[in-house]
């Protein structure tokens, strides 16, 4: 990268590969909640519906059900604001490399906040990543869209300081989604001194289940809190930061709740895809746990799809008990209010069952907890939203106009 006064120039565009877009980007900001913004998601949702290669993926399916219109226009109705908002410029994206579709999220959030976006995806071959990129820019061709199209870029390129330089330099907001170590290589980059930061550094989720409650469902209730809990946890393969590792029980007297639970969790776990490699990593975690963690006392295999560590008590540090491809952990819960001083800010979702979760959350604040940003009943674990991780996304990307009469 060469500077020219305050002009930047990219030495090595040859090393960008553009899924959306092309080298030449426009910035001109517009208002939040677009009716334009609004009307090219919900076109996107209903194409990928109607996709036959991407309904194969459940978190595309995912993607094209949240950004619907109907779901859009819930989402502006509730951002009251007294002024007027508005994008706030040029946002560079970093999605993560763990998350297919996060990419796809991070770039609706910036549309609806009103700005021209840069998304820098993984050089991994998501086959998400190139069936939504394939129809948004089939969609973006559409000249109703070309505000839009002149504003979008999805990117692929490889470690390259120069080039996360360009595009820090550039931007106005800066999101990185990858975790500690990809924040601490990308701040190398800096940006503008008015430009402003969001990042999703790593994070760990757990689950709080009443037992008492688990106990009393039929067969069919409880088949669908294991559909629920393998989507929360398998379909990610546990890598995303909502993803519940430790299940903490209120225990009940006959403690066979947890049992039928795990039962039906291994019994939906069928249809995951486990190949040797991740019973084999899935086993060395296990292994290494062994030696780390001193709560651990029972490991109960339900076959190769489900391992399930018994803990003693709650760890300390309950952010180091984490778990892939099937591994959990579980301990009991005896008081709700201890819960809260062993809460870190690493703490993001808990994933709950049979519990108030709006009691809980005021039981947090009440004890001041450092962390846990959602509460969400079991299935909600893998729903992001325009709030996440504590961030008003849509307003940190967009500014506000204010006036006075």
């Amino acid at each position: 990268m060469q500077k020219l006064g305050d002009a930047v120039i990219l030495m090595n565009k040859s090393e960008i590969r553009y899924l959306v877009g092309n080298d030449k980007l426009e910035v001109k900001p517009f208002p939040i909640y677009s009716d334009m913004a609004i009307l090219l998601l919900d076109t996107l949702s209903r194409e990928l519906r109607n996709d036959k290669e991407a309904r194969e993926y459940p978190d595309i399916l995912t993607f094209a059900f949240w950004c619907r219109r109907a779901n859009i226009t819930k989402l502006k109705e509730e951002y009251w604001t007294q002024h007027l908002r508005i994008g706030r410029g040029l946002i560079f994206h970093i999605a993560p490399s763990n998350v297919p579709i996060n990419f796809a999220f991070s770039l609706a959030f910036g549309i609806l906040a009103g700005n021209a976006n840069v998304v820098r995806v993984s050089e991994k071959d998501f086959p998400q990543t190139k069936i939504v990129c394939r129809i948004l820019k089939n969609l973006l061709e559409n000249p109703e869209f070309t505000l839009i199209s002149k504003q979008t870029q999805v990117v692929s390129y490889g470690h390259i300081k120069d080039i996360n330089d360009y595009y820090s330099h550039l931007c106005d907001v800066r999101i990185i989604w990858g975790g500690d170590t990809t924040i601490e290589t990308i701040r190398h980059s800096p940006i503008g001194m008015k430009a402003t930061e969001i990042t999703f550094a790593d994070r760990f989720s757990f689950a709080v289940f009443d037992e008492a409650t688990m106990e009393r469902l039929t067969p069919q209730e409880l088949e669908k809190v294991g559909e629920k809990f393998y989507n929360d946890t398998y379909l990610m393969d546990q890598n995303a930061c909502s993803s519940p590792h430790l299940i903490l029980w209120k225990a009940s007297e006959r403690k066979v709740g947890r049992k039928n639970f795990w039962n039906m969790v291994v019994q939906t776990a069928q249809k995951y895809d486990l190949s040797e490699k991740k019973v084999l990593d899935k086993y060395t975690i296990l292994c290494e746990k062994a030696t780390e963690i001193n709560e651990m006392v029972s490991v109960i295999r339900y076959t190769n799809l489900l391992y399930v560590v018994g803990l003693k008590d709650i760890p300390e540090r309950m952010d180091d008990v984490r778990g892939k491809f099937g591994l959990f952990y579980e301990a009991d819960l005896s008081n709700m209010e201890m819960l809260c001083s062993k809460i870190s800010t690493k703490m993001q979702t808990c994933v709950t069952y049979g519990i108030d979760n709006q009691r809980f959350a005021e039981m947090l604040i009440e004890n001041h907890a450092l962390g846990i940003d959602r509460i969400v009943p079991v299935g909600q674990a893998m729903n992001i939203g325009v709030h996440w991780d504590g961030y008003d996304v849509i307003g940190n990307m967009s500014r506000e106009i204010v006036t006075i009469s």
